[in-house]
């Protein structure tokens, strides 16, 4: 699920009973920007890209289940990017079902329904060279014939099952899913059919079995029901509400999920329930603290913040040096008191030419009338750190840069937030630069300043890989306003 099937997600859907657990679609040109990083304090792998941002997280515990779903357009480029991540996951699954603006032009998803010989192409490459399974996913066509066509070629490639959305690339979930073409699907092919698009007529679990038997697949993927409340997996029954938020919020901190992501997913599972009192005050907050005490489970929070302080010491100590700044806390350690350090990243696309962050700093100074800001840059291996000076204080961010002009610009932006300048940003998107994690504040010469808080894997065979026989539920990616 876009911007839901983040690790604290899937591990809750795994808790309440789904098989298989997916990524949401992870772009083939992004992840081979990406470095897997073994991140020992939170004990995951992480793959992270030149911003810095955490693009993939997984942990051991979710691996034997985990199916990395790929956007690509290109054999060569699918098969780059899997094999960073064959041996986190247990699966590649490549969407051929999207039908969003962005993944057609790039000629993803499911612009590939119509170009049978790219797809003969990708899957035949990733089957005859990955040592995990590959599977797809399609929507159906209009034709019968044609779709039937399709999937027979697809499972000529090799894969290990075949997940079908059973809507048309042009309909969305108003639309009734065909429920009686991946039925024909499933009588036509040898390989497991998984069922997709029914979260409109599965409300309990019971519904799932009901939808299965109905596609005469083999096993029925899920999104927005488990978009909505994740214990739909649950043989049991759905849990209240509140107790599922509770255990999501639990992992969010468990695994330093960001704020932003951990907001998102609530606001999925709460709906109308926004229009409270509770639901108002989590649509105003930008910082974990807020939404975990909005659900008691501040201390958890702050208790989990000093054990991973603790640990990146102990890592240190152990190690004789610094960590990876990224890996860990991303801090790096200041002698001088008077340097007011905050966490915070530089991304030059999210600010427009009238509000960079060091044109606000030379605009605020001359109104002030101050001396210019000046900056100290120094260089580590490729990577740069600034600190600015302006009104005989210095400002500096905790992550390092890939240049000096970033380094300047983030120097800046830590000077602008410290000083309450953020309302001279025009940028829609520059909120999300601050406090982009989960984050504390530590005194720091009188001044509070945000401060963010901050895993070995083996190898994947497809003898001890997933299986995607006699399977029952699996949570799914889902793109856009399209059901999956």
């Amino acid at each position: 699920m876009v911007r839901v099937g983040t690790l604290p997600m899937r591990l809750l859907a795994l808790d309440f009973g789904a098989d298989i657990v997916y990524t949401e679609e992870m772009i083939d040109f992004r992840l081979l920007k990406c470095q897997r990083i073994e991140n020992r304090i939170l004990n995951t792998v992480d793959f992270i890209d030149e911003d810095q941002n955490v693009v993939f997280r997984t942990c051991e515990r979710e691996k034997p289940s985990l199916v990395l779903q790929l956007g690509t357009a290109s054999a060569e480029r699918a098969l780059k990017a899997a094999k960073m991540v064959e041996n986190d996951v247990s699966g590649i699954d490549v969407n051929m079902g999207c039908p969003k603006e962005f993944s057609i032009k790039g000629g993803m998803g499911a612009a590939l329904l119509s170009q049978p010989e790219k797809i003969r192409a990708i899957l035949t490459t990733l089957t005859k060279n990955l040592s995990c399974p590959v599977t797809c996913k399609i929507r159906v066509l209009p034709e019968m014939d044609k779709t039937l066509e399709l999937v027979k070629l697809i499972e000529s490639t090799g894969v290990a099952a075949l997940a079908v959305h059973g809507r048309v690339m042009v309909e969305r979930q108003q639309h009734k899913n065909r429920n009686h073409v991946i039925r024909e699907i499933s009588k036509h092919i040898s390989i497991p059919v998984i069922a997709n698009g029914g979260s409109g007529q599965i409300e309990k679990y019971e519904d799932i079995e009901v939808f299965r038997k109905d596609t005469g697949a083999s096993s029925v993927m899920i999104a927005r029901q488990a978009e909505w409340n994740c214990s739909i997996f649950r043989k049991e029954g759905k849990l209240p509400l509140d107790d599922v938020i509770v255990q999501f919020i639990k992992y969010s901190i468990e695994y330093d999920n960001n704020v932003w992501n951990t907001k998102y997913c609530i606001q999925q599972m709460l709906g109308s329930l926004q229009d409270t009192e509770r639901g108002k005050i989590l649509l105003s907050a930008q910082k974990m603290d807020i939404i975990c005490d909005l659900w008691n489970l501040g201390d958890i929070l702050r208790k989990k913040r000093l054990e991973t302080e603790s640990k990146s010491e102990s890592l240190k100590r152990l190690q004789g040096k610094d960590i990876d700044l990224q890996v860990a806390l991303k801090r790096r350690r200041v002698s001088d008191d008077n340097i007011h350090e905050i966490d915070v990243k530089f991304l030059r696309s999210n600010f427009g030419m009238d509000d960079l962050p060091k044109s606000i700093l030379w605009h605020w100074a001359r109104e002030q009338d101050f001396d210019q800001p000046i900056y100290q840059t120094e260089q580590y291996e490729k990577s740069f750190q600034s600190i600015v000076t302006v009104n005989n204080k210095q400002y500096t961010n905790r992550s390092l840069e890939k240049n000096k002009k970033n380094a300047e610009q983030a120097a800046a932006l830590s000077a602008v937030i410290a000083l309450g300048l953020q309302n001279r940003m025009e940028s829609n998107s520059v909120k999300q630069l601050i406090l982009p994690n989960n984050v504390q504040t530590k005194l720091c010469n009188n001044n509070e300043i945000p401060l963010e808080n901050g895993k070995e894997q083996g190898t994947l065979t497809k003898e001890n890989s997933i299986s995607f026989e006699n399977l029952s539920v699996c949570c799914a990616s889902t793109n856009g306003t399209a059901a999956m």
